[in-house]
């Protein structure tokens, strides 16, 4: 048709015989209106910041992408209604709201970045390097592949991020965490208490009266929410896969042996691992000089110290040959002796002289550790390719109408009936039901229902698990008959407690007063002790409640805390808090996240401002429709 009116229009009667009819057309809209051509329309806006739009499309690539990156991460599977119960999606949204206000800010300041820069700053980017510090091509595939961009996309994204820099860089460029507040966190991690200390058994607090019915009626009305039955399952599940059809006693010990023999090196061997420290020499003639005072009798501390460097400085942690990158390093390190130090080397990164801190043996496992491992592995090799057929016949006999357990043992195989699960995998006892791929077959099975013919589920292990609802009871408040024996149970551990506690407490203030630990303890037939280096984070054997007890009363105080065990009963007898080393190490490392977590907020601030001067809205509908909500 369009060509037809190409050719008329080359006329002068054919231009006007189309003027007269688009004309009549444009006539026709006037007369007719032109909203109902608009009236079905539903805009495709997730949210709107400013000048921008986030379309539907892209928060599911979004959604899409942080769920992949999830999954890789956790090696298990993730719904979308898992994402929205755990906030993901508006995760997502967030973020590319905050992008969206920064791109705007970016338009209206006419910020831009060329090509060029924005292949350096690729190239340049630290994630995207490999070892030696070059760019990774490897690297640059695998952040496409995650990033589900096309080349072109990919760099269009990077070129809108590196915009969004360029305003947040300013906002925190040079701030550092305020000493004095690095100084208050080193000297809280710092701090050190001693304690002397007894422990009060669950024993000690006597008989408890059983409690009266009305009482305990009471007590469970009380928390009837505690004692809710949740949902439940009854299912028939079949797994096919490698493992459940091998038979290792089919393997010899011969086809094993050979087996063994082709992995021993790579599999079944834990190489030697080397602590080892290094220093690297600005030149050759600094080098031998260092190696000649060695010689001559001094040590490695000695050149250590000689380079104004610490421990720390040279220390390369603990690694195998394999693992270092520099391989003459690695050869002349892993030939010298426990305590050895060598020669000068002539290192990737400029002459260096090594020591061996320690030395972790190798270890490799015997044929006979390993055997049942290997017949089961090779069994499971032999029949893979039967995995398939099975699946074909169990797939026919289902079509056929036969029920997954009819349908399994058509094959000679037996299915497993589960009576109840619940959505975290217990029976309706509260025992973990140890289920083959269970996050993925419980998340399917509670998408399902009695009846539905649900496909397979693909297993990592290269096989197939099959399931049937065949029941769903409801969750339902128990009856206190059901639960009278958990109820009092834990009427009664409560009741022991707060026993305990009681106990406990006037312990605390007659050591206040002026008793001692030790005299207490005898006095309660327990054991007195002492601990000593008990930090916030650790120290002893202590639970972190006694801990976070013992660093709550001040020094020289008195206090208890609770266990599984029983109550423990404590005194400060040394509080102790170093200064500050702000050339530490470890206060490096803090400074530095502290540093990080104040710049982080700083950027949220700004960017939330952003968004309130810019207007943020969210289109509800759209977004429900985008999630499957």
């Amino acid at each position: 048709m369009l060509e037809g009116m190409r050719r008329i229009s080359q006329h002068w009667i054919g231009r006007a015989i189309l003027t007269l009819l688009f004309g009549l057309l444009i006539f026709s809209f006037v007369i007719w209106g032109i909203g109902d051509m608009f009236r079905g329309f539903v805009s495709d806006k997730v949210a709107e910041v400013g000048g921008q739009s986030i379309s539907a499309q892209q928060f599911q690539n979004s959604l899409q992408s942080t769920m992949y990156r999830i999954q890789t991460r956790t090696r298990r599977s993730l719904t979308s209604a898992q994402a929205r119960e755990l906030g993901i999606d508006r995760q997502v949204l967030a973020n590319l709201i905050a992008d969206a206000a920064l791109d705007e800010r970016a338009n209206q300041l006419g910020l831009a970045i060329s090509e060029t820069s924005i292949v350096d700053a690729v190239r340049s980017d630290p994630s995207l390097q490999d070892a030696t510090g070059h760019f990774s091509p490897e690297r640059f595939d695998q952040a496409l592949r995650d990033s589900g961009l096309s080349e072109r996309g990919f760099f269009v994204a990077q070129a809108r991020t590196y915009m969004r820099q360029q305003i947040e860089s300013p906002l925190i460029d040079g701030f550092e965490a305020p000493k004095p507040l690095v100084d208050m966190l080193a000297r809280v991690e710092a701090q050190t208490r001693a304690i002397d200390y007894l422990m009060l058994p669950l024993s000690a607090a006597g008989d408890i009266p059983a409690p009266a019915e009305d009482a305990l009626k009471s007590y469970f009305e009380e928390r009837k929410a505690e004692y809710r039955a949740p949902e439940y399952r009854a299912l028939d599940i079949l797994l096919v896969d490698p493992t459940t059809l091998a038979n290792p006693a089919d393997v010899s010990d011969d086809d094993a042996k050979a087996d063994y023999d082709k992995l021993r090196d790579t599999r079944f061997t834990t190489p030697e691992r080397r602590k080892l420290q290094q220093i690297v020499f600005p030149d050759q003639a600094s080098a031998d000089e260092a190696e000649a005072k060695i010689k001559a009798g001094a040590n490695f501390d000695d050149i250590v110290k000689a380079r104004n460097l610490t421990l720390g400085d040279v220390d390369l942690g603990e690694t195998t040959m394999a693992a270092m990158f520099d391989k003459t390093t690695a050869d002349a390190a892993f030939a010298l002796p426990d305590g050895g130090v060598s020669e000068v080397i002539k290192g990737q990164f400029g002459p260096a002289i090594v020591r061996v801190a320690g030395v972790t043996p190798g270890v490799v496992k015997s044929f006979d550790e390993v055997e049942d491992t290997l017949k089961k592995e090779i069994s499971a090799d032999r029949v893979a390719g039967q995995v398939q057929t099975i699946h074909d016949k169990i797939e026919d006999a289902r079509v056929s109408g036969k029920t997954l357990v009819e349908a399994a043992k058509s094959v000679g195989i037996e299915a497993r009936s589960i009576p109840a699960v619940d959505a975290q995998g217990r029976d309706d006892q509260g025992a973990a039901l140890n289920l083959p791929d269970q996050a993925e077959l419980l998340a399917a099975a509670y998408a399902s229902d009695v009846g539905v013919d649900d496909a397979p589920l693909q297993t990592a292990n290269r096989g197939w698990l099959w399931f049937d609802v065949n029941k769903v009871d409801p969750a339902r408040d128990r009856t206190f008959a059901e639960v009278k024996d958990k109820v009092e149970k834990q009427w009664r551990a409560e009741a022991v407690a707060k026993a305990l506690a009681t106990k406990a407490d006037d312990m605390a203030k007659q050591i206040e007063g002026g008793a001692t630990v030790q005299s207490l303890a005898a006095s309660a037939g327990v054991e007195a002790k002492s601990a000593a280096d008990l930090h916030r984070n650790g120290g002893g054997d202590l639970a972190a409640s006694v801990l976070n007890a013992v660093f709550t009363v001040p020094a020289g105080g008195a206090g208890s805390a609770a266990t599984p065990v029983g109550r423990v009963v404590f005194k400060v007898t040394a509080d102790a808090t170093p200064p500050t080393k702000f050339d530490d190490p470890a206060v490096k490392g803090l400074a530095a996240q502290l540093t990080e977590g104040l710049q982080v907020s700083i950027i949220a601030q700004y960017v939330s401002a952003l968004e309130r001067e810019l207007g943020v809205k969210i289109h509800d509908n759209v977004l429900q429709s985008a999630t499957g909500s």
